[in-house]
């Protein structure tokens, strides 16, 4: 007979995943593979958190959208014809077709199931055939908006009307990230996210692991990037964000066979940044991996317990894009990320299935996975607090019977 893993005994147990990385243990394998865990963690983090869903520049000019989903929520972002940035539910509400696919230019939303029309900003502006029904005004209708915020080009969104400013809570980040001038950087359209068959906090782990990077990448596309020489920043109570930076052993150092910056350094670095790489994490959505000549930025789209999907793309210095040979440079650094990211992409695979295991355990950290530490304070604060907010009603309910 089926029974809840949601009790306060093991809430209250995720604390010792809270420690300093040298006494904390990993999350409950549940916490990755239990469909009741994840329905959890959607109320404690992805109806509350602000969530990465691309980049300002995918919306240029009045008319421009893409589409996106987290939590199967399928979302379109849209620039209006007064230049305003909008974030709305796609879904029509008249039988909940879907109003837009893709990405591209258009001047409104046209449902094509029955031709209700939507502008820019989700107000209905047509709705044919509807002169009968009782009641019915267009004028009370319209998509569903939800807050919108731009970080350093990035573009997040809220479904929680009430959230506080996500900037805030990451100026340590933020000033990390300063010298890269990332409002500015610049980039193609990524492909579609692809999917995959795990939990989307492996991935988020992966993303920012220094401890496994000499070993499971050991050879020459990654040697030159020591897991000794990481480092984690002390970030401030409530940032909603977190960074390792890893010493390199030589000036602009770049994943590709000559380990060294083929395309131009980000030219505002100093010579320690230029001597070190940094990973960043936003959770629960965005990871950038910096060098001094590229951001890879990973997107993540959480699913279901099992599964997510990620959008990559990549950023290069202001003008880089013009530079003679670009195409085949950024060729040469891509080629090489994503052959590292193979070998990732395989352990998180295998990582998903070990987690499902009856001998799985709650492990030990090393010091080079400061960063699973520092995620799972942001974890746990906020399953825990959402815990004690279910549970208010009942508590109250409780005192006044007695």
């Amino acid at each position: 007979m089926p029974t809840t893993i949601l009790t306060d005994e093991f809430i209250d147990g995720l604390s010792s995943s809270t420690k300093g990385v040298a006494e904390a243990e990993t999350l409950p394998p549940t916490c990755y593979t239990s469909e009741e865990f994840f329905e959890f963690e959607k109320e404690a983090l992805f109806n509350r958190e602000w969530l990465c869903v691309g980049r300002l520049d995918w919306v240029k000019n009045p008319g421009d959208y893409f589409t996106t989903t987290h939590i199967g929520e399928p979302l379109v972002i849209t620039r209006t014809r007064e230049g305003e940035l909008k974030a709305l539910s796609s879904v029509c509400q008249h039988r909940a077709m879907l109003v837009a696919e893709g990405r591209g230019n258009t001047k409104a939303f046209v449902c094509p199931y029955h031709h209700w029309t939507y502008a820019l900003d989700g107000r209905l502006m047509a709705a044919p055939a509807m002169g009968e029904t009782c009641g019915f005004k267009r004028d009370d209708i319209r998509l569903p908006e939800l807050k919108v915020e731009v970080w350093l080009g990035f573009i997040f969104v809220n479904f929680d009307q009430d959230a506080a400013p996500l900037a805030p809570r990451l100026t340590s980040v933020s000033d990390a990230l300063t010298n890269y001038d990332l409002e500015n950087a610049e980039g193609a359209m990524p492909d579609e996210p692809a999917s995959y068959p795990w939990n989307w906090k492996v991935m988020m782990e992966n993303n920012n692991d220094g401890y496994h990077a000499n070993k499971l990448h050991k050879g020459p596309l990654h040697d030159f990037i020591p897991s000794e020489l990481a480092t984690f920043p002390e970030m401030p109570e409530g940032s909603a964000g977190y960074l390792r930076y890893n010493g390199t052993l030589h000036p602009d150092a770049a994943f590709n066979p000559l380990q060294r910056a083929v395309l131009p350094v980000f030219p505002k670095l100093t010579d320690e940044e230029r001597h070190r790489a940094m990973f960043a994490n936003i959770p629960p959505t965005l990871s950038l991996v910096v060098t001094t000549d590229m951001v890879i930025y990973l997107i993540l789209h959480a699913e279901t317990a099992n599964t997510h999907s990620m959008t990559i793309g990549w950023l290069v210095a202001p003008g880089a894009m013009s530079q003679p040979l670009f195409a085949e440079r950024l060729d040469m650094n891509m080629r090489s990320a994503m052959e590292i990211t193979e070998q990732d992409l395989h352990v998180d695979k295998l990582v998903q299935v070990g987690l499902k295991s009856r001998f799985a355990i709650r492990g030990r950290y090393s010091w080079q996975e400061r960063a699973q530490s520092d995620l799972n304070l942001w974890l746990v604060s906020r399953y825990q607090d959402t815990w004690k907010r279910m549970k208010a009603p009942l508590s109250t309910a409780i005192k006044i019977t007695a």
